[in-house]
């Protein structure tokens, strides 16, 4: 009876009891609620029970064994407090059952009634078994308690118990004193390293556990099978690949854990032959593929983008269970086949099988990519209905989902309907804030939040770099590091890039050489800031140096390099670098065209612009935006050829913005073209009627062409509409600080000096006799905001050091002639960066050629 396990063999033992005349024996009746409790049959043990005329102790204590495992801890319970009287396995048998029917709490409970009623010394067992319910529970306090105990009442020290406390302080997440058990123990076994080597990954990280599976004198397969786990859970793939080489080269067979974490790290780094190589080796070496290596296969398959083999696996599958469904619409969705996944949930639906938190998160993660908001609000209330939207991935799938379609009420709403939330809840709210442009509302979710990671500081400085908070996202930077918090990739590249778009050279550079330093030098998103940055504050041969190093380049790499070229004025080296583009295989893109067109109207290459233009569509199947036909008409303007630019606007495909008129307008100025300045003019009137630059322009033809009653008819026209010309602004950078000046600056505490210093230069270049004030301006130019930094500049730096300096506006022809004599007579280069492209001024040369 003790073995039996067969129901028709358990009820024939049964009655040939009942036959022999012997079922009175309480020995043989005890082994017959034993029988029948193994047999799933507890009501039959029951029944004995009952009948029984002199139960005992063991009795009761089998009853409640079957009770347990039958999941009717309520009837265990009433049994056991009915006892007469009880020993420690009965306590064990409560304990025990709570604890397997998922009541930890209730195991600690009895324990307390245990210690408290004094009927009982707890056993090994005993200790055991709470300690496992505090483990689960996670009660650090309650851990330290039944360590204790189990000390006071000193049971004897052997493996298994210490392995029990060790075990419940890591689980407790007090890895200091589970530390302290495992040093203490002369001989370890392979649980207690085992736990220890989790325990560290946890708390110290992958290094640590590492370090001490190699202090191992002996391992097992669990020793294997949990390190490859810990590494692969850790994204750390490769060393993951070569663990489990080293493994099975030493003979260790691995498991279904193992391998489900060996395709985890193939699926996350793309590697299909090895994971097609392990499947291959899990055929030949196991009798079948369980269902654990199946959802493995589908994902990993899936993450490579073989969604036909992923298919095959699920197909061939025994038995599909929520995660092999789920893994195969999370492959389905993140090859672009959102469509086909959400077919796939509804077929699961209807199989039926119960959808998981894990499912919901996947399919509403799909309603985010393509912005179906409608089939989105119907998982929320199924989710609602199944109770799963209270579960933190869900809340948080659903904030993105709302966010990404726009709807950052719902967002905030499923936000605050969170009981719990965690950091990439409060980071999807900030970015959803961020999206909408409210970047104050975004930093005030941002302080509030309880806990923050470097994702989430990434997200904050990215939202004040997209809307053009660039001081307020490198303050941000600086605050990171003063709190200790390690930055990535994204962080460097971000500060960089703010750096760039502030033109702030120096920091720029600290911040480079930070990276580096943290082993992020080689990154391409960091190389194509730095690249950006050098460009960015004119100095393109620092970029260019950026750019040769970079052993990997991408799309935007080769428009960076091509984008600093264009806007140095160096059109020949635009066209050579798209050149050598295509000879490396790299499709351009419409930004790639942008830059070349770019590059050949600073430089006047009309030929050359025209080609390229025409080469976009037919060669690369680009049709022309906005951008490529303003570069046109720049081109051809500058050329002179305003009818020709005149005409190309008229025949164009798309409606004109006001940088294309604008374009022609500045062309019409450069050639004193009145007449087709009025027609750009009324346009640029319509397009952007506040923008006071077209109307500067217009009056400044005007004035070149000494139509005095046209430069009085604009500005009375100004006057009347409320435009006022916007403020002219240059800033400079000396010693670590940022110095702006406006036209006529009187507020720099050293401006006294700045304007004796203004006045020697100007007379030294008076005395040149190139310099003369060119007629028709109303008033002096020599107070320009650019003329004011680069004189503070000549006052601050040292001699050997190039002027940087940065404008708002367009550099006009009387401060653009003054910079390059100003460089001839002080010997000193000096880089002013315009509205429109960079300036390199040197020994009374500018490198735009006088062509801007």
């Amino acid at each position: 009876m003790k073995h039996c396990r067969s129901i028709p063999l358990a009820r024939k033992l049964h009655a040939q009891l009942i036959n022999l005349g012997i079922i009175s024996s309480t020995f043989l009746q005890n082994s017959l609620i034993y029988m029948y409790s193994n047999c799933g049959l507890i009501d039959d043990a029951t029944r004995v029970f009952q009948c029984m005329e002199f139960s005992n102790v063991f009795s009761h204590n089998t009853l409640i064994n079957g009770l347990c495992d039958s999941g009717r801890i309520k009837e265990a319970r009433k049994l056991f407090d009915e006892m007469p009287e009880r020993d420690v396995v009965s306590w064990n048998s409560i304990m025990s059952g709570y604890f397997r029917n998922g009541r930890a709490d209730y195991t600690v409970k009895v324990f307390a009634e245990m210690i408290t009623s004094g009927s009982c010394v707890p056993d090994q067992f005993c200790f055991s078994c709470v300690m496992k319910a505090c483990a689960s529970l996670g009660y650090v306090k309650l851990a330290s308690q039944v360590h204790g105990l189990l000390e006071k009442f000193d049971l004897g020290r052997d493996n298994s118990v210490d392995s029990s406390i060790i075990d419940m302080y890591i689980k407790c997440g007090d890895l200091g004193s589970a530390e302290k058990v495992f040093l203490r123990i002369e001989d370890p076994n392979f649980f207690c390293w085992n736990s220890m080597i989790y325990g560290y990954s946890k708390l110290y990280g992958v290094e640590r556990a590492m370090n001490l599976f190699n202090q191992m004198p002996k391992r097992d397969s669990v020793s294997w099978s949990t390190m490859i786990s810990i590494l692969s859970q850790n994204k750390n793939s490769l060393e993951t690949l070569n663990m489990f080489y080293e493994m099975c080269g030493q003979g260790f067979r691995p498991n279904s854990m193992t391998y489900a974490s060996v395709l985890s790290a193939c699926g996350n780094i793309c590697d299909a032959d090895w994971g097609a190589h392990l499947h291959a080796r899990i055929v030949r070496m196991e009798h079948s593929i369980d269902l654990y290596v199946g959802c493995g296969l589908i994902d990993m398959y899936g993450k490579c983008g073989y969604l036909r083999a992923a298919r095959q696996v699920f197909d061939n599958l025994i038995e599909k269970n929520v995660v092999a469904w789920t893994s195969l619409i999370g492959g389905l969705a993140q090859s672009g086949h959102e469509e086909e996944a959400i077919v796939l949930f509804k077929q699961m639906r209807e199989v039926p099988v119960s959808c998981d938190k894990f499912t919901l998160a996947t399919v509403i993660g799909v309603c985010s990519s393509i912005k179906e908001i409608s089939l989105g609000r119907q998982l929320h209330g199924f989710g609602a209905k199944i109770g799963a939207d209270v579960c933190v991935t869900v809340g948080n799938a659903l904030v993105t989902m709302y966010a990404k379609c726009g709807d950052v009420g719902s967002a905030n709403h499923a936000f605050d309907m969170m009981p719990v939330k965690d950091i990439i809840s409060w980071t999807a709210m900030v970015s959803a804030f961020s999206q909408i442009g409210k970047v104050e509302k975004a930093r005030e979710y941002f302080n509030e939040m309880p806990d923050r990671n470097v994702i989430t500081w990434n997200s904050m400085i990215a939202t004040y770099i997209q809307h053009g908070y660039f001081e307020d996202g490198l303050n941000l930077y600086n605050v990171m590091r003063q709190k200790g918090v390690k930055p990535d990739w994204i962080t460097f590249a971000s500060a960089i890039s703010s750096c760039a778009h502030s033109a702030v050279l120096k920091l720029g550079i600290q911040i480079i050489a930070v990276a580096e330093k943290s082993g992020f030098g080689i990154d391409v998103a960091v190389k194509n800031s730095s690249l950006s940055l050098y460009s960015r504050c004119g100095q393109i041969e620092e970029a260019r140096k950026v750019f040769e190093s970079m052993i990997v380049k991408d799309l935007i790499s080769w428009n960076s390099m091509m984008t600093g070229y264009a806007q140095s004025g160096q059109g020949r080296e635009v066209i050579d670098v798209f050149e050598s583009m295509l000879k490396m295989g790299i499709a351009p893109d419409h930004i790639s065209y942008v830059s070349v067109l770019s590059g050949c109207s600073h430089s006047g290459l009309l030929p050359e612009g025209k080609h390229y233009f025409n080469r976009m569509t037919k060669d690369h199947a680009i049709s022309p935006t906005l951008e490529h036909f303003a570069c046109m008409v720049d081109l051809l303007g500058r050329a002179g050829l305003l009818e020709e630019a005149h005409n190309l606007i008229n025949d164009m495909p798309l409606e004109p913005n006001a940088f294309i008129w604008g374009a022609l307008l500045g062309a019409c100025r450069i050639y004193g073209n009145a007449e087709l300045g009025e027609i750009a003019l009324k346009k640029l009137m319509v397009l952007d009627a506040e923008d006071s630059g077209s109307y500067i322009l217009l009056s400044n033809i005007y004035s070149d062409a000494g139509k005095l009653k046209g430069v009085l008819d604009v500005r009375k026209l100004m006057r009347e509409k409320g435009i006022k010309k916007n403020p002219g602004c240059s800033w400079i950078e000396v010693d670590n600080r940022v110095h702006v000046f406006t036209v006529d600056d009187i507020s720099h505490p050293q401006i006294r000096e700045i304007y004796v210093k203004l006045e020697e230069i100007i007379k030294k270049i008076k005395d040149t006799g190139k310099y003369t004030n060119e007629i028709g301006y109303t008033r002096p130019m020599s107070y320009h905001s650019e003329k004011i930094a680069v004189a503070y500049g000549l006052l601050t730096l040292p001699p050997w050091m190039p002027i940087h300096v940065m404008k708002n506006l367009r550099i006009c022809r009387d401060c653009h002639l003054v910079m390059k004599l100003t460089s001839l007579v002080m010997s000193r280069e000096l880089i002013v960066r315009d509205a429109n492209r960079f300036h390199h001024f040197k020994d009374g040369a500018c490198s735009c050629k006088d062509y801007w």
